[in-house]
């Protein structure tokens, strides 16, 4: 029995609203990213490199254009010498190495914080890889899981992004996984925190598109 489209696209509208927080404790099996295993003690290369938006943060962050890069570059490396595997540390020494136009140098260091799950980086990393920007390498496969992975650890840009990506098509033929009750739980978890204005009209419009993308992937079947 074929369900008609706009009765499919009723139904669904109300069980993604409603699927989609208990996606962000179930599907989605949400992490936390423990930062007590690294020093949050303030350095001179989070001065000059933080990140506005990075979560994980220890002070607040400068914009691109706010940001002595070489300086910031020498700076970073020297913190990191005391502290070889600090995750924040690797991603701000990696974030001056790019912005100076030298993603093959950053890439090692953004890498090694991936691997040890800071957020930042799993976002970061997965949008280099999206597209090559930067000149990085272009894989978006790889780039799915990262963002994806940034998503399950509540980055924001990682749940919106993912959703939108995928909605796109971008991670078609990719082995990531794209479930309907996951992206909702990241759009209602995003919602959640009360973003600013535009952000949260991305969502509202996201949601709409995933459960218009949801209801036609049910008629087909």
């Amino acid at each position: 029995m074929r369900v008609p489209k706009i009765l499919a696209a009723s139904l669904l509208a109300s069980l993604t609203l409603t699927a989609g927080s208990a996606a962000v404790a179930a599907g989605s099996s949400p992490k936390v990213f423990d930062s007590s295993r690294f020093s949050q003690s303030v350095t001179e290369c989070d001065r000059m490199a933080s990140h506005p938006d990075d979560p994980n943060k220890v002070i607040p962050g400068l914009e691109r254009a706010q940001m002595d890069l070489e300086a910031a570059i020498v700076t970073c490396r020297a913190d990191l010498a005391k502290d070889s595997a600090n995750p924040r540390l690797l991603y701000l020494l990696a974030r001056a190495l790019t912005y100076a136009g030298r993603v093959d140098e950053a890439l090692p260091y953004i890498e090694k914080s991936v691997a040890a799950g800071y957020p930042q980086s799993l976002f970061v990393t997965g949008y280099l890889y999206l597209d090559g920007a930067y000149k990085a390498p272009k894989n978006p496969c790889r780039a799915g899981e990262l963002i994806r992975e940034s998503a399950l650890y509540g980055r924001m840009a990682g749940q919106v992004g993912f959703t939108k990506y995928a909605l796109d098509g971008r991670f078609k033929g990719c082995a990531v996984k794209q479930d309907w009750d996951e992206m909702a739980g990241f759009l209602a978890a995003a919602k959640a925190t009360k973003p600013e204005y535009y952000t949260e009209l991305l969502i509202d419009t996201l949601q709409k598109d995933l459960t218009a993308a949801r209801a036609a992937s049910a008629v087909t079947k």
